[in-house]
């Protein structure tokens, strides 16, 4: 089987070609991605400001997520065709219009219309979501893991840049956060261009021996086998159960008792958890393997909703937020690199398109339930919602860790 960090053309990998790309993608990730940060810092504020109801107030940012699960496939497709530099400006100016449609919404107290942008912001969400796979296009396989990691590390600038743009933007305007949608598109617009600085050939078909294009395993086999199967359960548990203590965290935070400063304090410190690990991320996956830091990136996310229920003090907040970050690091990077080396180069758009809608439409459902337990469970108290939220983990904890053990005992099953 062709390992993808092999791909990306013919002939051995270029490491001065993959340094280049990984560079690239480090800057794309710091500076475009610091829009996410912003956006789930805010996007559940401005949820409550125009929805009709605050059982409603995170759904906005579902429809993030669910833009980013819808788009997975189709932009998995349209650069295995067209490359990932199309797919990427495509992304990021959808990303653009999404922003600029969410401050005309604000600015016109549209909830419907709030959503719309907020779906289309998915878009770009989806393409950030590839970057880590693009770090590994050009790469040798020894240098992949570490990509991955580099191109992750890129989100702990994109936490400051982030937190910085909140705090400049978000009372600029007489109604709040309608110059942090206005900042966001901007950002887009110039961000783009750093694109024009990626090599990455668009990958040509492979061929059997008789010349005929070769596809691949087809999609059922592709799913039956067990790397990819559990790599994808690991990645969307990961990244889901992230999502779902992440969005109701700053309505917790405040409904607790403490300010809006203090709930973005909380998430920055969150975000700057889950991506300051990966500067060392990849070195252990290449000492462990993945299956171990991905199994103790479990571990920690189980940890993160202990602490949670037993308290909800600031400092408490403040360490069930660090540890599902880092959680979150070593579960979803460790289960992308799991995935990397599990599928050909003619295969790649397939999977990598598949793994991400199964990972965002996780993502999505548990966004979408976030606000409800938070809002909705235990007759509306702030304490009794947040224990509601950290809760809900452990079943998809024990799925994923399940799965992690199936798969490690397989091989003795057979000898």
């Amino acid at each position: 089987m062709t390992d993808l960090a092999a791909g990306g053309g013919a002939g051995a990998p270029d490491m001065a070609r993959a340094r280049r790309n990984v560079i690239v993608l480090v800057l794309a990730q710091a500076f475009l991605g610091a829009q996410m940060s912003m956006i789930f810092v805010v996007g559940a504020q401005v949820g409550l400001m125009l929805s009709p109801n605050p059982c409603f107030a995170t759904l906005p940012l579902s429809m993030v997520i669910l833009g980013s699960a819808l788009s997975a496939r189709p932009l998995a497709g349209f650069m295995q065709k067209n490359g990932r530099r199309a797919g990427f400006l495509l992304a990021v100016y959808t990303g653009g219009v999404g922003a600029a449609i969410a401050y005309f919404a604000i600015a016109n107290a549209s909830f419907a219309m709030f959503m719309l942008g907020s779906f289309l912001t998915g878009v770009y969400m989806s393409a950030q979501g590839f970057y880590r796979f693009a770090a590994t296009d050009t790469a040798p396989a020894d240098y992949a893991p570490r990509a991955i990691s580099w191109v992750m590390a890129g989100g702990l600038a994109s936490a400051i840049i982030g937190l910085v743009l909140v705090r400049s933007t978000a009372d600029l305007t007489s109604v709040p956060f309608m110059a942090t949608y206005l900042t966001i598109a901007g950002m887009n617009l110039l961000g783009g261009l750093l694109f024009f600085g990626l090599d990455i050939p668009i990958p040509k078909p492979e061929t059997d021996a008789e010349g005929g294009a070769m596809r691949g395993r087809a999609t059922r086999e592709l799913l039956r086998t067990p790397v990819i199967a559990v790599a994808m359960i690991c990645g969307m548990v990961s990244y889901a159960l992230m999502n779902l203590v992440m969005t109701s965290a700053p309505l917790a935070v405040v409904g607790c008792g403490f300010t809006g400063g203090d709930a973005a304090n909380i998430v920055s410190a969150h975000v700057l958890a889950m991506f300051a690990p990966s500067f060392i991320t990849g070195h252990l996956i290449a000492r462990f393997g993945a299956p171990i830091i991905v199994g103790l990136g479990l571990f920690i996310l189980a940890m993160a909703g202990a602490v949670a229920l037993s308290g909800v003090e600031l400092h408490q907040f403040y360490l069930t937020l660090i540890l599902l970050g880092v959680g979150w690091n070593f579960g979803y990077i460790g289960a992308t690199a799991m995935l990397a080396r599990a599928h050909s180069e003619a295969e790649r758009g397939r999977v990598q398109g598949i793994n991400d809608f199964v990972v965002f439409s996780g993502v999505f459902l548990a966004s979408l339930s976030s606000g409800g337990l938070m809002n909705c469970a235990g007759a509306g108290s702030p304490e009794a919602g947040w224990s509601a939220v950290n809760l809900a983990m452990l079943p998809f904890l024990i799925l994923a860790g399940g799965a992690l053990i199936w798969m490690a005992m397989r091989p003795r099953a057979r000898a």
